[in-house]
């Protein structure tokens, strides 16, 4: 027997929020981090509406809002100052929350330090050295250095790794990396801001002699990236005075205070394999993006929903191990569209040719002139892995049951779903609806205000949804991603029975 269901190694975003979803599931977790105290410097500048919605479901919406700020738009202007590209974000977007939120990520780490450590079947070990990796059939035994310098073992059904890129785990485990070969050098400057002090919120400077981001990291703190020039040293580059020469368009030295001078090569690398028996790599661990989509962070913390509600289903015996063997299968084609379109908007952002800068003005300001504005930018859904069809990332809307109105998740709960249309329901079998209530599932009726024993859809989101994916129902997964849909009630106990063999193949070979 293991003494932990999961360790984890590593206490960055991805790592607090999957001992924060595990533990809200009721599991052991034991996390082990190199660092003595958090990190407490800015790295990512912002999250999304779904992992908004992952805060919403930890119940931390309200503290984490405090550290964030909606962002509206992102523009690019040229060398000239002429705008080029005026992106706008839904809000409310697909998750029920707006799309893009800037934020101060010491700030959010200190929530989710403070969510985890008050969780009473999670116990966070800091200053703790990982040296040593062992498994056999039943656990991982890992082994390292506490702070006093003694010796370290931790036994645990399974482990993540979430420390990062140049962490112990991908190092110990990883034998091959792909690398998509896009390198650049940039020198990233953080401001906390005086008051009054007003910047653009998220803007990038496409000017071939010197590529520059400018991001609100949220509030009360800003954040100036400048890509290096070929022989520019991080000694040289990261001196203060030639940071204030570099943002003095913009700051003076009364408006605001350094607080972290970085030099940083963005990369853009995946590891070949993410499970390694009964360890994960996660986040950073599995996957390096360059920023300029600014998913990294949400993109770990996509991985820990993933392999979180899968872990939960094999701990408690719903599910046969193999059903984490679908993690990668799903997360890595997500991942690498992610990595591919961020190399592609960095490379025409930050064009040093003027020939070709030039060029690419002229495109994008004819479009502009043309009232042609560009396309959003719609990641896809999941395929492969536990996804019997569709695959999409399910939206949330606003529901109304009993005089009571608001987000769904908030009114219907979490975990598996069926959410269908009036009177789908009624023709499944009795047997296939106790069996999917005892695996823990829920169902949800979604329909107009006067349609009795159905939440309201206020909103319209669910009929508008049904009626652009030709269903009437649809089986949602605990991280939102459609499992599968369905026109009926037949189709719907097609999709259950799949469901079934899908999580527990060896049970069906069995009884076969």
């Amino acid at each position: 027997m293991s003494g932990y269901d999961v360790a984890i190694i590593g206490y960055g975003p991805t790592g607090m929020t999957l001992a924060a979803l595990l533990g809200q599931m009721g599991h052991r977790v034991v996390v082990l981090e190199r660092y003595t105290e958090l990190y407490n410097l800015p790295r990512a500048a912002c999250f999304d509406d779904e992992i908004m919605r992952t805060f919403q479901k930890l119940g931390l919406v309200d503290e984490i809002s405090r550290g964030a700020e909606v962002q509206r738009g992102y523009e690019w202007i040229n060398a000239s100052g002429e705008t080029l590209v005026d992106f706008e974000y839904d809000n409310p977007a697909a998750g029920g929350w707006a799309a893009l939120y800037m934020m101060f990520q010491p700030y959010i780490e200190a929530v989710l330090d403070r969510h985890d450590k008050a969780l009473p079947n999670v116990e966070v070990r800091q200053g703790v050295t990982i040296s040593g990796i062992e498994q056999d059939g039943e656990a991982v035994t890992l082994r390292g250095t506490g702070p006093d310098g003694k010796a370290v073992t931790v036994r645990a059904s399974y482990a993540v790794g979430a420390d990062g890129g140049n962490g112990f785990t991908r190092g110990r485990l990883c034998q091959k990396v792909d690398d998509y070969g896009f390198q650049e050098n940039w020198l990233v400057c953080d401001f906390r801001l005086n008051s009054g002090v007003v910047l653009p919120k998220f803007r990038q400077v496409c000017d071939p002699a010197q590529p520059t981001s400018i991001v609100n990291i949220g509030p009360g703190h800003h954040r100036f990236s400048f890509m290096l020039n070929p022989g520019e040293t991080a000694e040289h580059a990261t001196k203060h005075e030639g940071v204030w020469s570099r943002v003095s368009r913009y700051l003076g030295k009364d408006d605001a205070e350094i607080i972290r001078v970085a030099n940083y090569v963005f990369r853009s690398r995946l590891a070949d394999q993410w499970r390694h028996g009964r360890v994960f790599l996660a986040g950073d661990a599995a996957h390096e993006m360059p920023p300029f989509l600014a998913q990294g962070m949400c993109s770990g913390i996509r991985d820990s929903h993933n392999l979180a509600w899968k872990l939960d289903l094999v701990l408690s015996g719903k599910a046969d191990d193999v059903l984490l063997d679908t993690y990668q299968a799903e997360r890595e084609p997500h991942v690498r569209f992610i990595t591919e379109k961020a190399i592609e908007l960095g490379r025409v952002q930050t064009m040093r040719d003027p020939v070709l800068a030039r060029a690419r003005d002229e495109r994008l300001l004819a479009k502009r002139k043309a009232n042609q504005g560009p396309d959003k930018l719609r990641y896809p859904g999941l395929s492969g892995g536990l996804i019997a069809g569709n695959g999409a990332f399910f939206p949330q809307g606003i529901v109304g049951a009993g005089g009571r109105k608001g987000l769904f998740d908030d009114i219907v709960g979490g975990g598996w779903c069926i959410v269908a249309e009036p009177g789908v329901l009624d023709a499944l079998p009795a047997s296939c609806l106790e069996a999917w209530k005892a695996f823990g599932g829920r169902t949800a009726v979604v329909a107009g205000p006067t349609t009795a024993g159905a939440l309201e859809d206020v909103d319209g989101t669910y009929a508008n949804w049904f009626a652009a994916h030709s269903c009437s129902l649809a089986v949602i997964r605990p991280d939102w991603y459609v499992y599968g849909t369905a026109r009926d009630s037949h189709g719907l106990a097609e999709l259950l029975d799949r469901l079934a063999r899908s999580l527990k193949p060896q049970a069906m070979l069995a009884s076969a």
